[in-house]
């Protein structure tokens, strides 16, 4: 019997909010009622080894125990609940299973849209992609860092990753399925973001949505800052000529996790509330920025490297 004992605070915690005991005496929050960002964690197993991972994976046999878990939860949720995500580690490691956990959520959650992050490279096999066919509610959310395939290769640090990751959007998108091509951003994805975008608009303009996100300086990131750094301000130009880029031509775009004072102004219609409630922190200087509501601020973990072009906005976002 899972025994709890000596908590410190349980206020984080709201009504309908849903936790799971273990019995180890751990106290895992799975779904927080009044937040906009959960998400389900299904496996730390990867097939890939990103340089700036947030969340370095784990060499771990962990699929079954986190679904059957996950499997008691997804009944708990509210049926009003508008997205749940499916992260890792890598979803697609679970195989026939995914299927069968998403075909679950759409079960008892027919009106929540479903984000899945995803590298994409196991739906290369069109044996595998076929599986997906007829689910609905559904993105995913795939990773492309380059038009030119040893960068992404190198970033993922996957021999074939790039072939296998286009091949597999493809595969997707041939079944009807939502993609959502997500960039981090940093010194190895920045040279060629132009090209990419390009390349984008080129050969997969299908495409629900593409996110520029800010890179988390967490996980594997601050160990390879010698390789991946740079100032957002520094790539300022390229991220508004990638945005409008995409955008000029109908293509959904967005960007994530940076504050409106190190983008463009001509972008700011495009940045985005992104960083989750519980990640979400913002500077002492920011308190007199006019535009803070509209701005996603910092993850509480890159507080500690703000840009130097961070300060305070003395106007107002128009709407």
């Amino acid at each position: 019997m899972a025994v709890v004992s000596n908590l410190p605070s349980i206020k984080h915690l709201d009504e309908g909010d849903v936790v799971a005991l273990h019995v180890s005496g751990l106290v895992e929050t799975m779904y927080r009622a009044k937040s906009e960002h959960n998400t389900l964690l299904v496996t730390e197993r990867c097939n890939s080894n990103c340089l700036m991972c947030s969340q370095p994976p784990k060499d771990i046999d962990d699929i079954d125990r986190n679904l059957s878990i996950i499997r008691r939860v997804i009944p708990l949720i509210p049926t009003e609940c508008k997205e749940l995500g499916i992260s890792g580690g890598e979803p697609t490691l679970l195989g026939a299973k995914l299927r069968e956990l998403i075909d679950d959520i759409n079960l008892h959650l027919p009106f929540t849209h479903v984000h899945i992050l995803t590298n994409g490279r196991r739906f290369a096999w069109d044996g595998y992609a076929c599986t997906m066919q007829g689910i609905r509610n559904v993105t995913f959310g795939i990773p492309l860092y380059s038009d030119y395939y040893k960068d992404h290769d190198y970033v993922v640090q996957a021999d074939d990753a790039f072939n296998q990751t286009v091949i597999g959007i493809h595969n997707l998108a041939r079944y009807s399925l939502d993609v959502e091509i997500r960039v981090v951003l940093h010194a190895i994805t920045i040279p060629r973001l132009l090209s990419l975008s390009e390349f984008i608009y080129r050969n997969l303009p299908f495409v629900e949505h593409v996110a520029f996100m800010g890179m988390e300086h967490i996980g594997y990131a601050p160990h390879n800052m010698d390789i991946l750094d740079i100032d957002p301000v520094d790539y300022k130009d390229v991220l508004r000529d990638s945005t409008l880029y995409l955008a000029d031509r109908g293509l959904n775009v967005s960007v994530y996790n940076l504050q409106l004072c190190v983008a463009d102004e001509q972008i700011w219609e495009f940045c985005r509330l992104s960083i989750s409630d519980w990640k979400r922190d913002y500077l002492d200087i920011c308190d007199t920025c006019q535009v803070k509501d509209q701005c996603t601020g910092f993850f509480s973990w890159n507080r500690q490297r703000p840009s130097r072009g961070v300060k305070p906005q003395q106007l107002c976002l128009e709407g």
